[in-house]
């Protein structure tokens, strides 16, 4: 958990304010849900990995004689958590609010989340996401939009290029049914090949054996890895799809991520679709049930953010299954990768003004530039004006001008600080 100096507070903000910028023109409606949920809710089974570092909150008023009948089971003395991600909240937010929301809810959430990490480059025990989902929408539709506004938010903020890995855990089911892994090995397994880009097929192959899944399997998972084919990352379409797949992938897999490059694809007519079909993207999430999706940029080795589609999880709150799927923007790793925002070059001044300087004088000139919509900060000079400019732009200021008595508007000297 992290402190922010005002630099670092206003860039965060810059970047945030263009991606929620970008996500409310595709249409996606801000919500804003409490910081803690149900013990029991975010402990549900559906939460992956994540669930073991959720912040847990003690029952309020515990006496001595509580906690120590509850020690077998320290679930006993909690009843709260810290959310450790927005999808779960949203789950219970549109069950909370189904009968005011439109048949199709596009919703924004961009706030902290928390988790019991060891901390490191890249991860925080306190972190910001910020997720669009799609709530009622069972087509494909949904994820073209989800994709089509989050690389419209990546491109302003000047990451362009950016593409997305995407896959169907419908199609992962398929291919290990294919190979012959036994139902209560593949979740294992799955772990296993989710390590594909860092420890490489042969890496894949030893795990596999070390975890004693089924020999034959292992064997056949083998293979198919070697097949020069399934390595191959063409541009997406049909034809790379069915050939990155074993036989008997299911055919309305392979129909619903053609129906997403296509939709995409107009978007961009002319282009490249700035889509690769990885049949091998697993994602941890308990709770995705077909399409997933990671987010890539050339310039590191890491994904920018991911999603998927969990139509399951808001039937456990509501009781009615509803279709759903969402995207999350990795924004800490992407302010740690932005050098600037589209939103820098935003005017800021410095007005450096001698002690005689009256005060209404002072605040009517920063009235009228405030009035043209620019940040302005009063500073008296001093006599190392190299140390206060640096210092001024370190906090985000652009510009300076020195002010004398007398000056007006139109005497303003507005020069650059770098």
């Amino acid at each position: 958990m992290r402190d922010f100096l005002p630099a670092d507070k206003a860039r965060r903000e810059r970047v945030l304010a263009v991606i929620r910028d970008r996500y409310r023109a595709h249409g996606f409606d801000e919500i804003e849900t409490p910081v803690m949920e149900d013990y029991d809710r975010l402990h549900a089974g559906i939460g992956g990995d994540n669930e073991k570092l959720a912040f847990t909150v003690l029952k309020r008023g515990l006496d001595e004689g509580a906690i120590r009948a509850a020690a077998a089971d320290p679930a006993a003395l909690a009843d709260l958590g810290l959310r450790y991600d927005l999808t779960v909240p949203l789950a219970r937010f549109y069950a909370s609010h189904r009968g005011e929301l439109p048949t199709v809810f596009r919703a924004i959430q961009a706030a902290p989340v928390w988790r019991a990490e060891r901390p490191q480059k890249g991860r925080y025990r306190q972190f910001v996401q910020c997720d669009i989902d799609i709530i009622g929408d069972p087509t494909s539709r949904a994820e073209a939009e989800l994709i089509t506004a989050t690389l419209d938010a990546v491109d302003a903020l000047g990451l362009e290029d950016a593409t997305v890995r995407i896959n169907d855990r419908r199609a992962l089911d398929a291919m290990l049914d294919v190979f012959g892994f036994a139902a209560s090995e593949r979740p294992g397994v799955l772990i296993t090949i989710d390590k594909l880009d860092k420890i490489g097929p042969a890496g894949i192959v030893a795990e596999l054996r070390d975890r004693g899944a089924t020999a034959a399997a292992v064997d056949a998972f083998e293979a198919f890895l070697h097949r020069p084919q399934t390595m191959e990352y063409n541009p997406f379409g049909e034809r790379q799809i069915r050939k990155a797949l074993p036989e008997g992938a299911p055919e309305e897999v392979i129909a619903d991520l053609v129906a997403i490059g296509d939709a995409i694809q107009a978007v961009r007519p002319g282009a490249e679709p700035p889509l690769v079909f990885d049949p091998f993207l697993v994602r941890g999430m308990g709770y995705y049930t077909g399409t997933i999706f990671e987010l890539a940029h050339p310039s590191v080795d890491y994904s920018l953010g991911g999603g998927g589609r969990y139509d399951g999880m808001i039937g456990r709150f509501l009781g009615t299954d509803v279709p759903a799927v969402g995207f999350s923007i990795g924004f800490e790793r992407i302010v740690d990768l932005l050098e600037t925002s589209a939103a820098d070059a935003a005017a800021s001044v410095v007005l450096v003004h001698d002690a005689d300087v009256a005060l209404p004088d002072l605040l009517a000139l920063k009235a009228q530039l405030v009035g043209e919509g620019t940040r302005v900060r009063l500073e008296r000079r001093t006599k190392n004006l190299k140390a206060l400019l640096e210092r001024a732009a370190l906090d985000g200021f652009t510009a300076f001008a020195t002010v004398g008595a007398g000056s007006t508007r139109a005497d303003l000297e507005i020069k650059p600080l770098s």
